[in-house]
């Protein structure tokens, strides 16, 4: 009794740190290059890392935001992977720098020409986006990842603040607050600004000490030559009258 007893806690305690010790599966995901800030622009890369042993990732389609469309969506090239942009029309245009715009991208689509992610692998498809909106402090991104045995994931659930994170949580992406000039570069710009104006200070007073400093070398020149002249008349004039 006493041994089946031990064996028992034995078991339990072993399937305890069997779940503590597993890793949480891997999902698609979200992430900028760098800040993501409201109202400006961002590289951002989803992450696809491939999650079964006998299939291969042959394609991921990414749904973007309804409810907060992108004027500017530009995927990078990916070796080996076909891209797919579509666009929709919107039920409200979006006014961008002046121009209205009455269409967006809803959907990005990479589908592999080869063998696509294997097993053990991930891989990053960057993506330009702007205007980030600024009402906002997050966008979802709902994708499907399709693997060669035709199986479908759908990564779709949409996480909730104070819940369990759910077992297919769609990407999201995190904004950060605006930068002060709205493109997310204006301290550097300003320092640029302002060591260029100094420069140029610089030179244009190197440059008016250079002519002063010629034209008084000039100056003194030219009255070295006329004394010189001078003296060379008076000597001339002064052997005549010897002579005489």
């Amino acid at each position: 009794m006493k041994a089946s007893r031990i064996a028992a806690a034995g078991a339990v305690a072993g399937a305890a740190v069997l779940a503590v010790s597993s890793p949480c599966f891997a999902h698609v995901s979200v992430q900028p290059e760098g800040e993501a800030a409201k109202g400006g622009y961002a590289v951002v890369g989803f992450k696809v890392p491939n999650e079964r042993d006998n299939a291969a990732t042959t394609k991921l389609e990414v749904t973007f935001p309804s409810d907060h469309p992108l004027s500017s969506v530009q995927p990078q090239p990916v070796e080996g992977w076909d891209i797919k942009v579509t666009k929709s029309r919107l039920a409200e245009p979006l006014e961008v720098h002046g121009k209205k715009i009455d269409e967006a991208v809803t959907k990005v689509t990479w589908t592999a020409k080869g063998e696509g992610i294997e097993p053990g692998f991930f891989q990053k498809f960057p993506v330009s986006v702007g205007t980030l909106p600024e009402d906002t402090d997050q966008l979802v991104f709902k994708a499907l990842q399709t693997y060669s045995n035709k199986e479908v994931v759908r990564w779709i659930e949409v996480p909730q603040k104070g819940q369990d994170e759910p077992d297919n949580p769609a990407p999201v992406l995190t904004l950060s607050a605006p930068a002060e000039d709205g493109h997310g570069g204006g301290a550097a710009d300003d320092k640029a600004s302002d060591d260029a104006e100094q420069a140029s200070a610089e030179t244009t007073a190197a440059s008016g000490d250079s002519g002063g400093t010629d034209t008084t070398a000039r100056v003194l020149g030219i009255v070295g030559i006329v004394v010189g002249a001078a003296g060379v008349a008076y000597g001339v004039l002064a052997g005549r009258r010897r002579s005489a």
